[in-house]
């Protein structure tokens, strides 16, 4: 369901920020967004991972790529967070007093060791990769982002799925005292996003703590965020409170519009 009056990002505005004009490894994302035949914002056919498979050490240290990234500005001002308003500047304005700490995610279903995601104990491994990834709406804009995280299977493997976890759902946050948007049913909160599992633990799939070398901002997803790159940003979802692992495909948002 895209947004109404939405100027496109001209490529001219896409520029390194100062201390990263000398850029570690990247990954090339852009050659890995397949073509997606979609209603709407909801995807017909969910997509199959790259199929160059890649194994974890491979995807830490990436390849070079000749794109530069958006300014930390653009990418924390423009954004689709509904749970805080659909306009563009809502997420940036509303977002400030969203609360991050404490914070963990339940995991369940279909697992022999369900449990909880603690961020703190997250943030207390092994430091975060960066990944830089261009993010793509079906509004027809992108961006440029190096995120900071982990890769999502190495997180969900401690959890043990079994062989009927064919899929994992997640779920956001949603929470009226905080979130302004939650008052308008515009969706059927709260929002949820799913992924097959060969998706999610494929080496490219993050679970994304920050961004540009710093904690996620609020209306960027904090504090825990999906970024799937070679899937529209509707399916990286933000500020993530549970992940199950589901044996069907799961219910989401944009799909029971």
């Amino acid at each position: 369901m895209p947004l109404r009056d939405v100027p496109k990002i001209p490529a001219s505005q896409i520029t390194d920020e100062t201390v990263y004009r000398q850029r570690r490894d990247l990954l090339r994302a852009l050659a890995l967004a397949p073509a997606m035949g979609l209603s709407g914002c909801a995807e017909a056919e969910p997509p199959a991972p790259p199929k160059t498979v890649l194994t974890p050490a491979q995807a830490r240290s990436g390849f070079r790529t000749s794109e530069e990234l958006t300014k930390l500005a653009d990418i924390t001002s423009y954004n689709n967070f509904y749970e805080f308003g659909t306009g563009k500047t809502d997420p940036s304005n509303a977002a400030k007093t969203l609360k991050t700490r404490p914070w963990s995610v339940s995991v369940g279903g279909e697992c022999a060791k369900p449990g909880r995601i603690a961020l703190d104990d997250l943030l207390k491994g092994p430091a975060p990769e960066e990944r830089i990834y261009r993010l793509r709406c079906v509004e027809g804009w992108s961006m440029v982002i190096p995120w900071l995280g982990v890769p999502l299977a190495e997180v969900l493997k401690k959890f043990q799925p079994t062989s009927k976890a064919r899929y994992v759902a997640f779920t956001t946050l949603a929470d009226p005292a905080q979130m302004p948007g939650i008052r308008y049913r515009s969706i059927n909160w709260p929002y949820r996003e799913g992924l097959r599992i060969d998706e999610a633990m494929h080496p490219l799939t993050l679970l994304a703590t920050g961004l540009y070398g710093k904690p996620l901002p609020q209306q960027n997803g904090a504090p825990l965020r999906l970024v799937v790159p070679w899937k529209y940003g509707f399916k990286s979802i933000k500020s993530i409170v549970a992940i199950n692992f589901v044996e069907k495909m799961p219910e989401t948002a944009w799909h029971d519009l």
